[in-house]
């Protein structure tokens, strides 16, 4: 699968980026409202990797990891996630994790404008969802800013360095999406 914007290339992740994936996955400020925590080991960061490759060869496939790089430069600046609910509710869950060497350049906004994009015009989802630390400011932007709209606040359910934080939910729904300005036109 591969999925591309004017600046991005976004395609299904592989055993060979698991030492970009590592040190992202390693950097403290990528880390600070990320429940997955820093890995222990390169071993525990292929071990993710692997349980994501495998997800890619279920048929039919319902999680997709992809590698978020520029076109330009083919530099790696993160990963981005679509993992799909049960058929009948048409609904999905995003994330993404950005490099700190490229936030506050509008990648995260183009990638995931792309991604719901691609779930709501090739998956025919009917609503796609992601949520967020409530300090995570940067992160509830990116979700207003492609059109998600803000339902609502889970209280204490992530854990994130010992401590349990509470959380907003953002959605988007196929009519908010085919009646907004926020499609992108490529």
């Amino acid at each position: 699968m591969l999925l591309q914007t004017n600046r991005l290339l976004i395609r299904e992740i592989t055993i060979h980026d698991t030492g970009h994936i590592h040190e992202l996955h390693s950097l403290p400020e990528t880390d600070e409202f990320n429940t997955l925590g820093i890995p222990d080991s390169f071993q525990t960061t292929e071990n993710i990797i692997n349980e994501w490759l495998t997800s890619q060869t279920v048929t039919p496939q319902t999680s997709y990891v992809f590698y978020i790089e520029l076109i330009e430069t083919k530099q790696f600046i993160g990963l981005i996630a679509l993992k799909m609910g049960k058929p009948k509710f048409k609904n999905a869950e995003v994330w993404y994790k950005i490099h700190v060497n490229h936030w506050q350049k509008g990648y995260t906004t183009e990638a995931l404008q792309r991604l719901i994009s691609w779930g709501f015009n090739e998956l025919n989802m009917h609503r796609i969802e992601a949520g967020c630390a409530v300090d995570n400011i940067a992160s509830s932007r990116v979700m207003e800013k492609v059109g998600m709209m803000p339902e609502g606040r889970k209280r204490k359910n992530l854990p994130l360095k010992g401590t349990w934080s509470d959380s907003f939910i953002y959605a988007i729904l196929d009519d908010d999406f085919y009646n907004s300005e926020h499609k992108p036109t490529t």
